[in-house]
């Protein structure tokens, strides 16, 4: 079944408060949710005239230049101070904070008196130490769990057999679903650890709900998942987002 989908883009342009653009440091990687991309210039434009640098980085998964999901995860090696996301709720600017140690400031155009916020790191550094441990644990077993989606851009079941390969010395059990049933992996208390090969958030945000630990895929395979398409920042999203501001 074909899926299609359809940008929702918020009609009005959003202005950033003045005591916001007065807090944010000397360079900031502008980021929001695909229904304020329309209003990424306007924002540029109103830290630019204070004489800050912005920079519009492309993450995964993303279509343009600046626009943010939640499994977007990704080390960014542009130059800046903080991040500023534009959008409502925190899920999507936690995954700013997975590989990259810098501040967030976060401005939600619904929120109550249009106030801004600085992001909460903690819980995530909590979840990332719980994540250092998985890997340590995923070394030290012999029998590994290892859980694939079969919802369509989640399924990796090619790259993950090639744990085997990765570790010969290892045994691996592939738990095959369209959702993870945390509560149905208490019928496997062989396994020991297990690698999660579908959205890499359930790896960092669900870490409370494994009785075992719990790690990405390309925690122990760095690079096989970054290596296929849906995880890796293709060139052609800027070329679409040229064609788009064209429009």
């Amino acid at each position: 079944m074909k899926a299609i989908f359809i940008e929702a883009l918020y009609r009005k342009i959003i202005t950033l408060p003045t005591d916001l653009v007065e807090a944010l440091p000397g360079a900031v990687a502008l980021f929001t949710s695909v229904q304020f991309t329309n209003s990424q210039q306007k924002m540029k434009g109103q830290i630019e005239a204070e004489g800050k640098k912005v920079v519009l980085p492309t993450a995964p998964h993303s279509k343009y230049p600046g626009q943010l999901l939640g499994c977007g995860i990704k080390k960014f090696n542009e130059k800046f101070d903080a991040f500023l996301y534009v959008g409502d709720g925190v899920f999507h600017p936690q995954t700013l904070v997975v590989e990259n140690n810098k501040p967030v400031f976060i401005f939600d155009p619904f929120g109550d008196n249009k106030k801004w916020e600085m992001l909460d790191t903690k819980i995530v550094a909590d979840k990332l130490k719980r994540k250092k441990g998985g890997i340590l644990k995923f070394h030290a077993a012999d029998n590994i769990g290892v859980l694939v989606s079969t919802k369509p851009g989640q399924n990796f079941l090619k790259y993950a057999m090639k744990l085997k390969e990765l570790y010969p010395k290892k045994n691996f059990y592939f738990i095959i679903n369209n959702n993870v049933d945390f509560s149905q992996l208490e019928n496997f208390p062989f396994v020991q650890c297990w690698v999660n090969t579908a959205c890499p958030r359930i790896g960092i945000d669900d870490v409370y709900k494994f009785q075992k630990p719990v790690v990405n895929l390309d925690d122990v395979a760095e690079g096989i998942l970054k290596t296929s398409i849906a995880y890796r920042a293709d060139k052609p999203n800027a070329m679409l987002a040229k064609s788009r501001a064209k429009k």
